[in-house]
């Protein structure tokens, strides 16, 4: 019984260990070759890569110098995974939310820097180490809008009145800024060669200084425009009054004015005030000015 199992054990060993040398050398190789390879890709590597820089403040505060926008940055780690990384979806932030106004010397260590890395990769540098951020409170406040006319009506025309809605808009931006704002101006509305009123929707509003941001970015413009106007003055009797004269500038389009008659208008007296009574027609178009009675 043990001659047998003994002759088995013998062929075993010499299937194992003598036969298919050249199958087994192969094998052998491709082990090595792999293994080699997983230890290769496994072995860390460091890399520099350029990303941009994004500098996270509270709501109460703004950046108003103008500091750098990309970083290099040193990072770690398994082979594969470095060389994997996408350069376009990386990117550096710092969190400045706590950080209070005025000038800042902020330190970029992997301390204070975050970047999205997968696990397995650590930033292990950040150039340059620092870099210098003034940092404002922020400020609103409602300012003036004005509109911006470019071109002139047809000849013989102008503009009577601008009227601007809303006639005040809010503006927010930091407070060295803001404080000192006066008005907002209207995108360049063109009136060149016009007769008649003129609607304009939904214009945009510009603020004159860009880190001061407008809040309501719309207005609606409407325009007036009618013939140009010119001034005559007039000498006529106050109504009711014996021997009082009252003198007074009539302004108007010049048609109108230039066919005025005296018997066209009259003065009373409204209390102790006088008043130039003119044509309902007129009313939108013509205006008094110094009015004087004069008694003899």
């Amino acid at each position: 019984m043990a001659e047998p199992r003994k002759l088995f054990f013998k062929h075993i060993l010499r299937k194992v260990f003598l036969e298919d040398w050249a199958l087994k050398l192969v094998a052998l190789a491709i082990t090595f070759g792999l293994w080699f390879i997983v230890t290769g890709l496994s072995t860390p590597t460091t890399r520099r890569i350029t990303v941009p820089l994004n500098l996270n403040v509270s709501s109460a505060a703004m950046i108003t110098n103008t500091p750098l926008t990309e970083v290099d940055i040193e990072i770690t780690g398994d082979k594969r995974k470095v060389e994997q990384l996408n350069r376009a979806e990386l990117g550096a932030s710092i969190d400045l939310t706590d950080i209070q106004p005025g000038d800042r010397v902020i330190p970029l260590t992997p301390d204070t820097v975050y970047v999205p890395l997968p696990q397995g990769i650590k930033l292990t540098e950040v150039q340059p180490s620092r870099i210098a951020v003034k940092l404002e409170l922020v400020q609103e406040k409602d300012v003036e809008v004005r509109a911006d006319i470019s071109g002139a009506p047809a000849a013989g025309f102008e503009v009577y009145q601008t009227n601007i809605i809303p006639m005040k808009i809010r503006v927010r931006g930091p407070a060295s800024i803001v404080s000192t704002l006066s008005y907002v101006q209207t995108e360049s509305i063109d009136l060149a060669g016009r007769r008649d009123d003129l609607a304009a929707k939904q214009v945009a509003v510009v603020s004159p200084d860009p880190k001061a941001a407008v809040l309501n970015t719309f207005v609606d413009v409407n325009l007036r425009i009618g013939e140009k106007r010119v001034a005559k003055t007039f000498s006529i009797p106050v109504a009711g009054i014996a021997e009082s004269i009252a003198t007074f500038t009539l302004y108007g389009p010049k048609s109108v004015i230039a066919a005025a008659k005296k018997d066209s208008f009259y003065v009373q007296m409204e209390g102790d005030q006088p008043r130039v009574v003119l044509p309902t027609e007129w009313l939108d178009t013509v205006e008094v000015r110094d009015l004087t009675i004069k008694s003899h």
